[in-house]
């Protein structure tokens, strides 16, 4: 097994960079991490430990901190969840000498603790009871592998770890790694271990190789339930287990079918689909052809077809064709573990993913963990540049200013063509972002029907402003772009007249560009008209980032010299007040709680 790639060594002292640079340099693709105020000379500059390494390991990023042990466990406590997908989070003294892992037993830890400690000339900490004395855990399992519901490893691994033998049985898939992990068979074992498919066996220890195909065909528009019902009781019928299933296959036309994808999403496995050429090629195994499927799909058999596809030439059709009132599935068996993303086209999907205003901290957790999950990220290159760390062992695909229909279309196609996509956004990706165009894009059109999409919000402009300028938008308020490059001018100017007769708080996005300097004038005089020149402005720029700014004026003195396109400008309302406190310029807007 190799080594994590994309580590993040994070240094929080100068006097640790040493040891950061020695076990990044031997790491391939790490890079050192540096809190911004005390390590001038990193890779990587954060300015808030615990949002940086949360945002990290919630996104899979390999974690070594030349660090207190605390600081790592506060950072990522509320993320524990499933033990079997945390990416390794090491903790290592600043000389060296001790590496600890903390945590990603089952992703590598303990094996990069051992690869730290031999670079720094130190010793890992390994607590891991299987680990202390073999290469591999018992419960560090090959990927697809899962465990039946009522087993437990631990007391299999003390056993071994003690010297005891087990009794092992091999019924599917390919056990020859468990040799890595201390175990012995014999006849006489205290403990049972049995690798199967099958889900009757009263093992102590059973686990699930991913060797089952799962064939499936639904007329259009077949209810979910009825597909998912069909599946688990044939499976149930022939005793055997959904854990060893390893993905739901059928014929590329029904890659959207949304009962087909609900099938997969129950059985928690991809959908794989194949273009009826290939499952035609399959006839010759084939139990029960038909000329009359031939006829509408091109392939005599879509359910048994598409599983044997999946099982290869070596598989077996262990379950012939069953059917419902309008769904039919069959089940295959390989002689070894299926690896799905290798076989056939798999839809893939997108997420729209906000990033908030930059900062890591002002960053969502979902966000992160999103682009740690993609295979692909696209978005504006200065966007890009704004998760160096979350994004290296990914392909990038970066777009220039004003290329946002084509970066959309190359996401989707992305997707399209069975990849994990991240397309982002700065922001809030449906606030004057990327989201709604992609809806556009794929209302559109059938090209990208496959596809699944899903939008994950981030920390709008409007919010940070009003965040730290006080609570301007704490009641009824409204958004509106200046820029009339898509939008026409007069249309514009009449919901800025709106919003003023209608005394509400405005949010001004774009309010000016280069070539474009008039329209904020205009909406002022149009406000003016409505509202008390004394009326409180603010005006936030580059929130989150470096170089922010922010400052208050009036209405009266608004004036479009002070602002530019990475602005964002909130008027107040007729209600709006201004005070000072703490030596602060504070602004908010009533709700009405104290009306007294």
């Amino acid at each position: 097994m190799t080594l994590p790639t994309g580590a993040a060594v994070i240094c929080l002292a100068a006097s640790g960079l040493p040891t950061a640079r020695r076990i990044a340099g031997s790491l391939p693709g790490a890079r050192v991490h540096g809190l911004a105020h005390r390590v001038g000379d990193a890779d990587v500059a954060f300015m808030a430990t615990v949002d940086h390494v949360a945002g990290l390991f919630a996104a899979g990023v390999p974690v070594i901190g030349v660090c207190a042990t605390g600081i790592l466990i506060r950072a990522v406590a509320p993320l524990l969840a499933d033990k079997t997908n945390e990416p390794p989070l090491l903790a290592v003294t600043e000389d060296g000498t001790s590496v600890i892992p903390l945590l990603g037993g089952h992703r590598g830890a303990n094996r990069l603790a051992r690869h730290c400690a031999a670079v720094m000339g130190g010793h890992a900490v390994t607590t891991t009871l299987s680990d202390v004395r073999f290469p591999r855990a018992l419960d560090e399992m090959p990927r697809g592998w899962r465990l039946a519901a009522a087993s437990r490893t631990a007391p299999v691994m003390a056993a071994v770890a003690a010297g005891e033998t087990v009794r092992l049985s091999v019924e599917a898939g390919d056990g020859t790694w468990l040799g890595e992990t201390g175990l012995v068979a014999s006849d006489d074992g205290r403990f049972e271990v049995c690798v199967t498919d099958r889900a009757d066996r009263p093992a102590d220890l059973v686990m699930h190789p991913p060797v089952l195909a799962v064939g499936a065909g639904c007329e259009r528009g077949c209810d979910a339930g009825e597909l998912v019902s069909l599946v688990l009781e044939t499976l149930a019928a022939a005793g055997l287990a959904r854990q060893a299933v390893a993905c739901v296959a059928s014929l590329d036309l029904k890659s959207d079918e949304p009962a087909m994808l609900a099938l997969a999403e129950h059985l928690d496995v991809p959908l794989v689909v194949f273009p009826p050429e290939r499952l035609e090629e399959e006839l010759p195994r084939l139990c029960h052809p038909s000329d009359i499927v031939h006829a509408v799909t091109g392939c005599h058999g879509v359910a048994e077809g598409a599983a044997l596809a999946v099982a290869g030439e070596a598989g077996d059709l262990v379950v012939a064709k069953t059917r419902s009132r309008r769904a039919t599935c069959a089940i295959a068996r390989s002689p070894v573990a299926i690896e799905a993303d290798a076989i056939g086209a798999t839809p893939g999907h997108l997420a729209i993913v906000g990033l908030g205003p930059g900062a890591d901290h002002l960053r969502t957790l979902q966000a992160s963990r999103a682009i740690g999950e993609a295979s692909d990220v696209v978005g504006y290159g200065a966007y890009l540049d704004l998760i160096p760390a979350l994004v290296r062992s990914k392909t990038c695909h970066a777009f220039g200013l004003g290329e946002e229909t084509e970066r959309c279309r190359h996401a989707l196609d992305l997707a399209a063509a069975g990849r994990k996509v991240v397309l982002v956004s700065s922001g809030d990706p449906g606030i004057y972002a990327m989201a709604s165009l992609v809806h556009e894009l794929v209302d559109g059109s059938t090209r990208w029907r496959s596809v699944g999409i899903s939008v994950i919000p981030g920390i709008s402009a409007v919010q940070l402003a009003a965040a730290e300028s006080g609570a301007p938008i704490g009641h009824d308020f409204c958004a509106i772009s200046l820029s009339d490059l898509l939008t026409p001018r007069d249309t514009v100017l009449s919901r800025v007249r709106a919003a003023a007769e209608g005394d509400f708080v405005v949010a001004f996005y774009n309010p000016v560009s280069g070539r474009r300097r008039l329209l904020l004038g205009l909406a002022r005089d149009i406000l003016l008209e409505h509202r008390d020149p004394a009326t409180p402005v603010v005006i936030g720029r580059l929130l989150g980032r470096d170089g922010r700014s922010l400052a208050h004026t009036t209405l009266a003195s608004l004036d479009a010299g002070a602002v530019d396109m990475l602005s964002l400008v909130i008027v107040g309302s007729s209600q709006t007040r201004r005070y000072r406190h703490r030596g602060r310029t504070m602004v908010y807007t009533p709700r009405g709680y104290d009306a007294s």
